[in-house]
């Protein structure tokens, strides 16, 4: 199995930063895809970015574009995204998941972590 922790969320002004961290563990060689997504009080969960793990793209949201940006560390198995720039609309829980090989989709998530952004 394949497990992931966030962290980093928290309070920020609009305007403002923050570095999210999502950490995998156990079977990460079956790791295909990490992703980030996000859920707004009241809305449905939007994707945000997607990291391919062997080709190592990555695909990113419209609304996040120039502002967000995906990075990894392969020796820990961790993927970062910096948020720059944070609006109001960009308040949510933030997950991490993994889509592993296999898997038509993304398959293991992460608890969430709060992102809130005050105008």
């Amino acid at each position: 199995q394949v497990q992931v922790v966030e962290s980093g969320g928290g309070l920020v002004q609009a305007g403002g930063s923050l570095r999210l961290s999502c950490a995998a563990s156990g079977r990460t060689f079956s790791i295909a895809a990490m992703g980030w997504f996000r859920q707004a009080p009241g809305k449905e969960r939007e994707f945000v970015v997607r990291v391919h793990w062997t080709g190592r793209s990555t695909v990113y949201a419209d609304s996040v574009k120039g502002r967000f940006t995906a990075s990894r560390d392969d020796a820990k198995n961790t993927v970062f995204l910096q948020m720059n720039s944070l609006r109001p609309e960009d308040t949510g829980v933030y997950y991490c998941a993994v889509q592993r090989v296999m898997a038509p989709t993304y398959d293991v998530w992460g608890q969430g972590t709060q992102v809130t952004v005050s105008s």
